[in-house]
């Protein structure tokens, strides 16, 4: 068995095991594996172990990555800042979009997504902890940004996306992926069908699935420490 194998298989059983924790389903969470840093022949590894949703936000080590990996079903997860002169690549190539925070990035997504491919998946970034160097939309401004978004063409508003500050209990932990929740299902009340809850990483998926996550991106716990070097 390899590595990445066994580890896909241990954070499964982890993600299983903290959604019956609180109740849920097991299929109710899916996983996200983190490739960034990691090369092609690494994807490949854990495709044949069962992954088919990768994550990136290293625009051009990504789309060499979907060059060298055209010949499997994969479900590509633009993850990082977008800058307004690389949304056109991401439009192309990309299923779906985790970090946006600007209606600028919005537009521009949508007015570039290709007519032929299915509806470009955007989650919105929000910056739950109030921290000044992370991104993400303020929550005041979030029902005004999250009802221009999803009035777009050729893309559907799915949900939410976070990356709290780092908390090592998980009761903390739990906190700001409560606060996600509770705005997730405020936009729902206003009338925007949103389904996805985009948080909880390798050290933290098992609050935020406490707190109803919907789909954890998991990158160390699968792949090991991170590689260095990648092109942006």
């Amino acid at each position: 068995m390899t590595a990445i194998l066994s580890n896909l298989q241990a954070v499964k059983r982890a993600i299983a095991a903290a959604a019956s924790a609180a109740g849920r389903r097991g299929d109710a969470v899916r996983l996200l594996a983190v490739s960034k840093t990691f090369p092609a022949t690494s994807v490949r590894e854990a495709y044949q172990s069962g992954q088919t949703a990768f994550g990136e936000n290293y625009l051009q080590a990504a789309l060499d990555k979907i060059d060298a990996l055209r010949d499997l079903p994969l479900e590509w997860h633009f993850i990082g800042p977008i800058q307004s002169n690389k949304t056109r690549p991401i439009a192309e190539n990309f299923a779906w979009v985790h970090g946006v925070e600007r209606l600028k990035i919005a537009e521009r997504l949508s007015a570039q997504r290709p007519s032929q491919l299915p509806p470009l998946n955007l989650c919105l970034q929000v910056n739950v902890s109030g921290e000044a160097s992370k991104s993400g939309v303020a929550p005041n401004d979030l029902l005004p940004l999250a009802r221009a978004v999803a009035g777009l063409p050729h893309l559907r508003l799915r949900g939410l996306m976070a990356i709290p500050a780092p908390a090592t209990d998980e009761e903390a932990q739990r906190v700001p992926f409560a606060r996600m929740r509770e705005w997730l299902e405020f936009l729902n009340r206003q009338g925007l069908q949103l389904d996805t809850l985009s948080m909880g990483m390798s050290h933290d998926f098992a609050a935020a699935i406490r707190e109803g996550a919907t789909l954890v991106r998991i990158g160390t716990a699968i792949f090991g420490a991170r590689h260095q070097g990648e092109k942006k």
